[in-house]
């Protein structure tokens, strides 16, 4: 092995965020604890039945709190994962129909779920690009939505990438000082090459008079080179909410979103996101449009070679029907599966850790990686390091006899985490999900094969989105939709729980 390979800086560091708490019970199973505990006692003084009365209570409500999953989910969050399930299939939310048969007024193909009431405006860059602003009504938010061209990896030298990793990674901690940023999205789509575009470019510039033979060639090229080949599309998903300042009109928002695109995308740019440019609101409606159905596609890049346009309106960009089932979604042409992380690359890693699973995969109709981000704010940063860090020093310190291996290098790793953020790096939480569609549900048996091995070669646990296929279905979209700021309860009470 050379030199150069033995030096290659290498990443990780990354940690489960730490819960208040007792061991597994967590904030609110710790003050129920210590609270019954409380009252036994003071019961015990009456007599010894009235404290029997108060533990046996308490223990029953605590057994569930303490008993949890491999992926971390407790008894509760299970329960409540299945009765949701169980309601929304009596009362049909688990179906979806949509266009003129259906009983949606005006008889149109509205997004379904989580996107149901959005609305898509438009506004103009200082390039007088169009660029699509989705509108959240429900939480107030808003999402811009970037599309790039990465440089690809292939004879690049080692030290550009570690650049390009280092710029990526300064990108992600300067949305920590975007106002009013609420999350990132980096969606990266793979799917087989439809071969569209190569006809479309091969196919008109074959001249008459061409010979026999080299006609009959170049013909066979566009008709067998796609069968080889796939594209590949990456977009980021920028959402946005209320600043804490007077209430403004969408017009306002959307003035303001135009000034912050060039700085955001000359940060793409020099972390080699390539081409870096903003998507029209008819982009993000193609994009919605042939996730649902995925055999559109060919028709979609047809009509946008021909006329540069579709005319397809955000209205119209959902499925005709959709189906959600514990293990899959059906939407029109596809059928869809969806797997969350639970587990992080452990140790240290390459940059190319991921590479794997951002292949396109054979055996699919498409393949969307989604990585989401929570930007976290300086203050709250510096807060939460110092608290990893006093903790790290306390589970250490609590054992007796020698500092177990797993301790010393939570301190290690605590230690370095702090004198990055004093230094300045910035702190996100961040999660990935993955979805494959298929043609056929006899196909997700393979597809769950494929994305087993995907997740073994890149050192990540992941589990099915049993029960909530659908919108996890939607959160892999590249249209900005957060999953904790569409949840019935706040997330810093779940991360108490």
């Amino acid at each position: 092995m050379s030199t150069d390979a033995l030096t290659r800086p290498t990443y990780g560091n990354w940690r489960r965020p730490r819960r208040p708490g007792l061991g597994p019970l967590g904030l609110l199973g710790t003050v129920v604890a210590f609270g019954g505990l409380l009252v036994a006692l003071l019961a015990s003084l009456v007599s010894l039945a009235a404290a029997i009365l108060v533990l046996v209570p308490t223990a029953l409500f605590l057994a569930p709190l303490a008993l949890r999953t491999a992926d971390g989910r407790n008894v509760y969050q299970v329960l409540a994962l299945r009765i949701g399930w169980m309601k929304r299939k009596a009362n049909g939310s688990t179906t979806y129909v949509s266009g003129p048969l259906s009983r949606r007024p005006g008889g149109r193909f509205q997004p379904p779920g989580l996107l149901a009431r959005t609305q898509m405006h438009e506004g103009r860059d200082a390039y007088d690009r169009p660029f699509g602003v989705i509108h959240h009504p429900g939480r107030n938010l808003y999402t811009l939505v970037l599309a790039c061209e990465p440089d690809g990896g292939s004879l690049v030298d080692p030290e550009q990438v570690d650049i390009w990793v280092a710029c990526w990674g300064d990108w992600l901690s300067r949305l920590a000082h975007e106002p009013g940023l609420r999350g990132a999205q980096v969606v990266v789509e793979t799917a087989p090459d439809t071969g569209t575009r190569l006809a479309a470019e091969v196919l008109p510039r074959i001249s008459p008079d061409a010979p026999a033979a080299a006609r009959a060639v170049m013909e066979e090229v566009v008709e067998r080179y796609p069968t080889a080949s796939s594209e590949m599309h990456t977009y980021i998903a920028l959402t946005y909410g209320p600043t804490g300042g007077p209430k403004r009109d969408v017009e306002d928002v959307i003035t303001d979103l135009s000034m912050r695109l060039p700085g955001l995308l000359s940060g793409l740019v020099a972390a080699g996101g390539g081409s870096a440019y903003p998507l029209s609101a008819e982009r993000i409606a193609e994009i919605v449009r042939v996730a649902y159905d995925p055999a559109v596609a060919p028709d979609v890049l047809s009509a946008r070679a021909e006329h540069a346009t579709t005319g397809l309106e955000w209205e119209d960009s959902g499925p005709a029907a959709a189906v959600e089932t514990v293990s899959s979604y059906k939407h029109d042409s596809g059928i869809s599966r969806t797997w969350l992380l639970t587990l992080a690359p452990r140790g240290t890693v390459r940059s190319s850790v991921l590479r794997g699973l951002l292949e396109p995969a054979p055996g699919t109709r498409r393949k969307r990686v989604s990585l989401v981000y929570r930007p976290i704010d300086p203050a709250t940063s510096a807060r939460i390091v110092e608290s990893d860090r006093r903790s790290a020093h306390f589970m250490a310190s609590s054992r007796g006899g020698l500092v177990q291996a797993r301790a010393s290098s939570e301190i290690r790793a605590a230690e370095q985490t702090a004198a990055e953020e004093a230094s300045g790096a910035g702190l996100v939480e961040f999660s990935l999900m993955v979805t494959v569609t298929v043609d056929q549900e006899q196909e997700l048996q393979d597809a769950s094969i494929t994305v087993r091995n995907l997740q073994a070669s890149s050192r990540i646990l992941m589990r099915s989105a049993d029960r909530m296929q659908a919108s996890a279905f939607t959160c892999t979209l590249p249209v900005g939709v957060l999953p904790w700021e569409h949840t019935l309860v706040p997330y810093q009470i779940r991360e108490a729980l």
